[in-house]
Parts: C-alpha cells; sequence; structure tokens
C-alpha cells in the first residue's frame, strides 16, 4: 500500500503533496511532529500522543491548531486507506512567509499528516537483544519539545547505523546519560528501574511513561536519577523504549556486554506485560 497523507484536510497520496519552500518548518525546523503505531487499525496511545503534540505546538507558539479536528483527520486517512498494521506522522509548521527569523503576523499554520504500512525491522531484535553505541549530545535545550530540529540526533543514529546498531545513548560532555536518538532508554541495577529524570532535558517520550505504568503494575520499583557514561558496564540491563521498537532489549554497549550479554528477566517481563496490552487494545 502506498502512503495516503491529508494536507489540511484534503487526503491525497503522500507523493502529491507541495509544500511551499517558504515554509518554516523547511526553512528554519519551525515546526513540531509526532508518530504514533497503528495496530488493526487502531492509533497505540493516541491522547497522550496528541497531549504531548499540543504542549510542543504551545511551547514554541504556534496558535490557531484545532488537536480535535486533526484527530478526526488521523482516523479519516487511516480509514481512507484500510491501514491496519501502520504508523501515522503528523507534523505543524508555522506556515509560509518570507524568510525572517522572528515569528510572521497572521500566517496559517500548515497541517499536514500522513499514515503508511508499517514493516516491523525489531521482532528479531526484541528476541535476541541489540547492540548499541554511545555518542555525545549535541542536541539543542529543549529537547523537551518534539521539534523537527533533528540533527544532532540524526548524525548519531547515522554513526549507529555505520556501527551496525539501531540506536546511539547520548552523553552530555561530564558523562551524564540523557536519552537515545530516537528512543528512550532505562537501566535495571539491583531490581530497580532506574531512568532519566525529564527535568533533565529529554523528551517526556510516551513509552517511557507507558513503561513506568507498566513496572508499577508489575511491583518494580522506579528511580529517577542521573546515568553517568562511567555507570553503564555495572548495569544488570538495559532496554530502550519506543513508539516502533516497543520494549527492545541493548544487550552490548560500545561492543561490550551487558552483564551475561543476553536480555535480562525485568526487561522480559516488561516486555510481556506490554506485549499483552496490545494484545487485549486490538481484541
Amino acid at each position: 500500500m502506498q502512503p495516503l497523507a491529508n494536507l489540511h484536510g484534503k487526503i491525497m497520496p503522500l507523493d502529491e503533496v507541495t509544500i511551499s519552500p517558504l515554509d518554516r518548518g523547511f526553512l528554519f525546523g519551525d515546526a513540531v511532529y509526532e508518530v504514533l503505531r497503528i495496530y488493526k487499525g487502531k492509533p497505540w496511545l493516541e491522547a497522550e500522543h496528541f497531549d504531548r503534540f499540543e504542549r510542543s505546538l504551545r511551547e514554541i507558539r504556534i496558535a490557531g491548531v484545532d488537536m480535535t479536528r486533526m484527530r478526526q483527520r488521523m482516523h479519516e486517512t487511516i480509514r481512507a486507506g484500510g491501514f491496519l498494521e501502520s504508523t501515522v506522522y503528523l507534523q505543524v509548521t508555522r506556515g509560509a512567509a518570507p524568510r525572517k527569523h522572528a515569528f510572521p503576523k497572521d500566517v496559517i499554520p500548515l497541517e499536514l499528516l500522513w499514515v503508511q504500512e508499517y514493516h516491523d525491522t525489531y521482532t528479531k531484535m526484541c528476541q535476541t537483544g541489540c547492540g548499541v553505541i554511545t555518542y555525545p549530545d549535541l542536541r539543542w535545550h529543549r529537547c523537551d519539545i518534539k521539534s523537527t530540529n533533528l540533527l544532532g540526533n540524526v548524525l548519531a543514529n547515522q554513526t549507529a547505523s555505520e556501527a551496525g546498531c539501531p540506536e546511539a545513548l547520548l552523553y552530555l560532555p561530564d558523562g551524564t546519560m540523557t536519552e537515545a536518538s530516537h528512543s528512550s532508554f532505562f537501566a535495571v541495577q539491583g531490581g530497580q528501574l532506574h531512568t532519566t529524570p525529564l527535568k533533565a532535558n529529554v523528551l517526556p517520550s510516551i513509552t517511557r511513561g507507558f513503561a513506568l505504568k507498566l513496572a508499577a503494575e508489575a511491583g518494580i520499583a522506579v528511580v529517577e536519577r542521573i546515568l553517568k557514561k562511567a555507570e553503564l558496564d555495572q548495569v544488570d540491563e538495559l532496554f530502550l523504549v519506543g513508539t516502533t521498537c516497543e520494549i527492545l532489549p541493548i544487550v552490548a554497549v560500545d561492543n561490550l556486554s551487558v552483564k551475561s550479554g543476553l536480555p535480562g528477566p525485568i526487561t522480559r517481563r516488561l516486555q510481556a506485560i506490554y506485549a499483552e496490552y496490545v494484545r487485549r487494545f486490538t481484541a
């Protein structure tokens, strides 16, 4: 199936969408976005994603976007294409205006989304675990906003890809671990989950929040703290969480095994609970 887009309420093939070269999303990255997983035609964690979408718009002061309307367009596009296992990408930019850094007046935000089939590349890795690399965090200081300014993420992930890894864990000059290039991560130590506090300039990941809910349900204690790069060889387990990878065990960092080099028991437990929630959601 070909991706199907919705531009300002008009449904069309994605390759037929045209956007002005003066759009501020193109010129400045003056835009925010969201990505949702679709299971059997149903958007997963929809309310949480749209709450974050609305927050990102508010933080960069893009006004006049009706979230209820955006959600309706998303559902209409999913139905129009008959999409089942898929993803939806939504993006709002400040709009098109003569190139000038300051916000233009009376500009209409660009509202775009598209739905495409999802071809799962993570199933095998979720069973065997994956290796990751570490990489300097080169991003700006408002990573809590899900903006399209992703060059730092792109460079990190490209380096990971060249190393044969699906992901890079990011660290600051003092060794503080933040998150990954397009996902979040957890460590397990002494039977507890350790996760970076949101105040540490990281994205309020939707899957991270859901994983915390799963941990509470499983009676697993959670510690929000700064993890240092030098500690990575001391943890019992590591795993990634994200919209597409769900819960993905990390078994090696920079070619060094995490403990036994196999997915750990707490990671496996959370994977099982996650899968059960998805099963119930799609039943």
